[in-house]
């Protein structure tokens, strides 16, 4: 064995100058006391670290950066952007402005609430500070008009809504912020299931670590996310690691930018830095999969962040994760002047562009009536090829996972498919809370794939011969609508508040009213935006995009 080096030390991901535009939200529940050898102690009471996570679940469920809606704009000022790349942004924009309101969040599912925090060692609180963050994440959910996604495990098999979004996921950490001994930082996010399931983890080893190799990798691996987190997004890609999940976690900070002041490069302290040189040529590689935003184009992500960690000589992980069209996440202070909080855009108007919808439609709209039987909806959806951008009106059934699973109970019962599956095109999705006044609380798409393994079972039986919802789905599915002549429609992922306000006109509960937003619905639709995603023929637009060439390069 050779000397061992001398000692240093660098933390492991090492941030830059906090450059963030913060407002205040209070100066209530925070002091300075002097304590012994003169120095000064931040005391913060639970109070304000209540009030400090309400305000920020509540902004991050309206608003979003003023980056990212730019960025939503750049695509609709690009002219190498596909018309469906154009639609899918503007629509994006439109939702934020709705969001923006204060009254219907941005998108349907509000997500598991996540707060990281790092307290200075001069911070002082009563100890509770978890239980002071998880009040203010309920004060949130339960007073806006946001969704409860949390089951509770009761047994292995059983569980139940717990009715309040809880229980949060709060990392806390015993650290100077910015070696600042006298302040308390924080990280919020709101984790939607479909970007949460969209996070990856691959063990590689040495031999992944070449230009070459790492490239086919990525563009094998990147493809498989597919659709179904509401692209475009921001992408984050780690390398290396002191251990698996500590790859995941930096995977995740990195999507939600909470990185983008690490170094460019390493040396033999072994912190993580940014490799800006493979972020832009991964970021060109996804430009070239024909995704786009959605339904076919170039915007499969608006940016891409690529971190390498040191790693153990055995092991060399590989995480991947993005955050979505809905971009939820703020950081946060406690400082002796005060509580601060991001300051998010809450003005997205002005990133709306002056164009009307014929300026963006270079593809033919169908319009397609929903009112009439479903053979004749069948015929008028075979008439177009996949990629067809369609404008859909009349009634939808709206049933999604337990739903799902109950309906196939009973037809391995032997009972009949239930006649409204039979009648009507099938919408996978569960609401938002309706605010007062309004048809419907936000009301996107959920991810289709997981309805997959019931599609064959009950479009034998009769029911789902036309489904909607967001992303790709498997081959099965594809083959399923070929046998029985189905169809299945994407619907635009992000824009669940547009869809409340503007095409949801009236919503009912037909079957399992206990089950809440899991519940089987009948709503009443117009203009609902939707794109014929696998036909009858056997054609599955995602099938040619998904597939790896597997012969790229890095240059």
């Amino acid at each position: 064995m050779s000397s061992a080096a001398a000692f240093s030390y660098a933390p492991l991901l090492p941030t830059g100058p906090d450059q963030t535009d913060y407002r205040l939200v209070t100066d209530e529940g925070v002091d300075v006391v002097h304590g012994p050898g003169g120095r000064r102690f931040l005391t913060v009471e639970p109070a304000a670290l209540t009030a400090l996570t309400a305000e920020a679940m509540h902004d991050i469920a309206h608003f979003l950066r003023p980056a990212h809606l730019a960025q939503l704009r750049a695509i609709i000022d690009d002219p190498a952007a596909s018309p469906n790349d154009r639609f899918v942004a503007l629509d994006l924009l439109r939702n934020a402005n709705i969001a923006a309101g204060g009254v219907l969040p941005m998108c349907q599912d509000t997500g598991t609430a996540i707060v990281m925090g790092k307290r200075g060692r001069h911070v002082l609180t009563d100890g509770a500070d978890a239980e002071a963050i998880s009040r203010g994440v309920y004060q949130a959910y339960t007073r806006l008009n946001l969704r409860y996604s949390q089951l509770a495990p009761l047994t292995m098999w059983d569980e139940r809504n717990t009715g309040s979004n809880l229980p949060a996921q709060v990392d806390l950490y015993a650290e100077d912020p910015d070696g600042h001994p006298d302040a308390y930082k924080f990280l919020f996010m709101a984790k939607g299931g479909g970007s949460a399931n969209k996070s990856y983890l691959y063990q590689e080893t040495k031999a992944l670590l070449n230009p070459t190799r790492m490239m086919q990798f990525l563009e094998e691996k990147l493809r498989l996310i597919g659709t179904a987190a509401c692209p475009p997004y921001h992408l984050a890609i780690v390398i290396g690691g002191t251990s698996a999940e500590y790859a995941l976690k930096t995977a995740k900070y990195a999507s939600a930018k909470y990185l983008d002041a690490l170094p460019t490069s390493g040396s033999m302290s072994a912190h993580g830095f940014r490799d800006l040189e493979l972020e832009a040529e991964v970021l060109e590689l996804t430009r070239n999969f024909g995704i786009g935003a959605q339904f076919g184009g170039r915007y499969f992500c608006h940016d891409v962040r690529v971190v390498r960690l040191p790693r153990h000589g055995a092991s060399c992980p590989v995480a991947i994760a993005v955050s979505c069209s809905a971009d939820r996440q703020a950081v946060a202070k406690i400082t002796p002047s005060g509580v601060w909080l991001e300051r998010l855009e809450t003005d997205p108007a002005r990133f709306l562009p002056d164009v009307t919808d014929d300026s963006l439609d270079a593809e033919l709209v169908v319009r397609v009536d929903l009112n009439r039987p479903m053979d004749e909806i069948r015929a008028e959806l075979s008439k177009y090829p996949v990629k067809t951008r369609l404008s859909l009106s009349g009634p939808l059934v709206v049933a999604r996972d337990i739903a799902h699973a109950k309906i196939a109970e009973r037809l391995d019962a032997g009972e009949p498919m239930p006649q409204y599956l039979r009648d009507h095109a099938v919408y996978y999705a569960g609401p938002a809370k309706t605010p007062e006044g309004y048809a419907s609380g936000s009301f996107g798409p959920t991810t289709a794939g997981r309805m997959d393994a019931y599609v064959e079972k009950f479009q034998a039986a009769g029911g789902s011969q036309v489904m909607l919802a967001k992303g790709n789905r498997s081959g099965q599915v594809t083959r399923s609508c070929q046998q029985h002549g189905g169809f299945y429609l994407g619907s635009i992922g992000g824009p669940a508040a547009r869809l409340a306000q503007d095409c949801i006109k009236h919503v009912e509960v037909l079957e399992y009213a206990e089950l809440g937003m899991e519940a089987v619905w009948k709503i009443e639709v117009e203009d609902f935006p939707a794109f014929i995603v696998v036909d009858d023929k056997g054609n599955d637009f995602f099938a040619e995009v998904t597939k790896p060439v597997l012969t790229v390069g890095r240059r």
